[in-house]
């Protein structure tokens, strides 16, 4: 018998192939980040010397490159090595949010939840369900990391699917599709006050709401989450193929009594904290709204969105296992959250090495000397407005990779791109949203993003041997669409003339002239 030939490797498999080999090819990622801070330091101490400084365009001032390779720079990082790994963000963020989880896991009720979904949903529509609630996660913030990547793979490993496409669906919806949503969220008023700053330069009595760019959010959503389902199951899964693990049968085999019953407590729990959000929220006065304002977005409900999911996690987790039968005494709770911890090493020193690169780039001002040159570039190349904006969609994600803060980097690009599009006849609202577009598409190939030591580690779960350039192979494709096809839709949104959001045209009312 004739032996059977390999199936032949499309162009862009091969490839993603090279981007992965050549990324797994460096170090590990600990020691990358080890090697990038230096790098960072011998290029400050360059540019010092060089005496490269820009303007910032808000306050006026120069700015310069600090020389960390100096006495100055030797006393920061001696006193700062250790508030660099225990200031990172995200490092309490997943901390304290995974021993929320851990209640809930080892007490069996997201293996339930996980079984009940893969039995009730339609096999077709978890691929677009995975990505639709990624993108709707961002309302939760870090919630999308912590909890529906995870659960995620483990949905696409029950169905006998490979648990890094789910993950890999849910992290493109997650970060991919960062400013897209139904829901307003926290980045929604910072960004607008930047806005309404920056186009104060030409018109001092401009106002920007916080739901300028909801329609246009709103809709993207729906784009997002059509597009990421396409490449997930277009070019994700091929390239994956066939799942060889063990998954775990008895996510597809019926719920027992216990777990129902197990469920139905939880069911009660959930509802109870529910109501105790209703109650905080809805009326006029609510204890969880801002006490001075009685706003939402800037409530502690928002703001304090992580404690939420520990206490959530731990009450559902402890209703279930009481239901179930899983959870008797308070040692059970205490050992569900040591072993989470257990799992979490790797990814601790991960964030270490990160935490002090991120630091040091901030330190050297170098983020800031190329962002504001960058910008200056694309204004003098003197383009169309369509051809503006998507390069200024694109100038966007590239700075998007080397500085993580959304609104650290619209601080330095609005007082440039706010007046500029006001004087060509755009409001400031429609530039806030190309810049968004941008701002998002990226997050998923950025070692920058807070969250990329993270993922790493999930992916590794799955595949030991995975480093930098797998994550970045494996979410390249969904950048690269989401890229085109975000962009492509906002110009398109804006050739049909359509408000981005509530009071927010296209097009001003009447021409301006600069102040």
């Amino acid at each position: 018998m004739a032996e059977r030939s390999l199936p032949t490797r499309s162009w862009l498999d091969r490839a993603l192939g090279v981007v992965e080999r050549a990324g797994n090819a460096l170090p590990h990622p600990a020691t990358l980040f080890l090697m990038a801070t230096l790098a960072v330091m011998l290029a400050s101490a360059l540019v010092a010397t060089l005496g490269w400084t820009v303007t910032h365009p808000s306050t006026g001032k120069p700015v310069a490159a600090l020389n960390l390779v100096s006495v100055e720079g030797l006393h920061r990082l001696l006193t700062s090595l250790v508030s660099n790994f225990t200031g990172f963000a995200p490092l309490g963020t997943v901390l304290v949010a995974m021993l929320g989880i851990a209640v809930a896991e080892g007490a069996g009720l997201i293996a339930a939840a996980l079984k009940l979904l893969v039995l009730s949903a339609p096999r077709r529509l978890l691929t677009m369900t995975i990505v639709f609630a990624g993108i709707l996660s961002n309302t939760g913030g870090e919630v999308g990391y912590v909890l529906l990547l995870p659960l995620s793979a483990l949905a696409f490993a029950a169905v006998g699917r490979h648990p890094l496409a789910g993950l890999a669906a849910a992290f493109a919806g997650v970060s991919g599709g960062y400013s897209a949503n139904l829901l307003l969220g926290t980045v929604d008023p910072l960004l607008a006050g930047l806005t309404q700053e920056a186009a104060h330069l030409v018109d001092a009595s401009y106002r920007v709401n916080p739901a300028a760019n909801y329609y246009f959010m709103a809709a993207s959503t729906f784009v997002l989450a059509l597009a990421g389902t396409v490449v997930t199951e277009r070019v994700i899964v091929p390239r994956l193929g066939p799942w060889a693990g063990v998954a775990d049968s008895s996510a597809v085999e019926p719920l027992t009594t216990a777990e129902r019953r197990g469920l139905r407590f939880a069911g009660v729990a959930t509802s109870a904290l529910a109501a105790f959000v209703v109650a905080g929220i809805v009326p006029e006065g609510g204890f969880l709204r801002d006490l001075e304002t009685g706003d939402i977005l800037h409530s502690p409900l928002l703001s304090g969105i992580v404690a939420f999911i520990f206490a959530g996690g731990v009450l559902v987790g402890i209703a279930y296992g009481a239901g179930a039968g899983t959870i008797r005494r308070d040692t059970d709770v205490l050992k569900a959250m040591s072993k989470s911890m257990e799992t979490m090493g790797s990814y601790l020193v991960l964030v270490f090495f990160a935490a002090q690169f991120v630091a040091v780039f901030n330190w050297t001002n170098l983020g800031l000397i190329v962002a504001v040159e960058g910008a200056a570039v694309l204004k003098a190349l003197g383009l169309g407005t369509v051809p503006l904006i998507v390069s200024f969609v694109a100038l966007s994600a590239t700075v998007n990779l080397a500085m993580g803060s959304a609104s650290a980097k619209w601080a330095i690009l609005a007082p440039v791109f706010v007046p500029m599009f006001m004087l060509l006849g755009y409001t400031p609202e429609f530039t806030q949203a190309a810049y968004r577009v941008g701002d998002s598409v990226t997050n998923i190939i950025s070692p920058m993003m807070s969250y990329f030591a993270l993922i790493i580690a999930f992916v590794q779960k799955y595949d030991p041997k995975a480093g930098l350039g797998t994550v970045v192979a494996l979410m390249l494709p969904y950048s690269a669409t989401f890229m085109v096809v975000w962009t492509a839709f906002l110009v398109a949104w804006a050739l049909l003339g359509i408000p981005v959001g509530p009071g927010a045209p296209l097009l001003l009312d009447s021409p301006l002239h600069v102040q």
